[in-house]
């Protein structure tokens, strides 16, 4: 398929990607080429990256995005004191865009891990600092990965 999903309607093009997965989990190859990443993310199991002809990346959509993983991780905090408790977080990791809000002490930051750290790590610091309502890991999309591995090939 070359763009499967342009030029339907959502309700369409739902249609065709229920059909397009039941092809794949009854067991066939399905080759398709697209410039729709969202659309990758949800059909694709193994892809290949193309620019200007060329391959630039290919494999098991899982491991590749292991393979880009930026060991960054999203945050959510209750906490009475936001100003101690970022000194102390900003004194062992290193913190990126941090949004605070003002009701129910809500603390969201946006943290990155040194190679030698892990999860495990960050989550023992912050359980003993304030409550946790909030942890994951932020996957780059196979969007990010594209343009990262396009600007690396350049």
């Amino acid at each position: 398929f070359d763009e499967p999903f342009s030029g339907f309607d959502p309700i369409n093009a739902n249609l065709i990607k229920d059909e397009i997965l039941q092809l794949r989990d009854e067991g066939a190859s399905i080759i398709f080429s697209t410039h729709r990443m969202e659309s990758v993310e949800e059909l694709c199991d193994n892809i290949a990256l193309i620019n200007k002809s060329n391959k630039i990346l290919d494999g098991k959509l899982n491991d590749i995005k292991q393979q880009y993983r930026t060991n960054q991780f999203e945050v959510g905090l209750l906490c009475s004191d936001k100003n101690g408790l970022l000194n102390q977080i900003n004194s062992q990791f290193v913190v990126g865009n941090s949004k605070s809000s003002c009701f129910n002490n809500d603390l969201r930051l946006l943290i990155s891990l040194k190679k030698d750290e892990n999860s495990t790590d960050l989550i023992q610091f912050l359980n003993n600092k304030a409550q946790i309502t909030h942890f994951t890991e932020v996957i780059p999309s196979v969007n990010d990965i594209f343009l990262k591995a396009v600007a690396s090939n350049n």
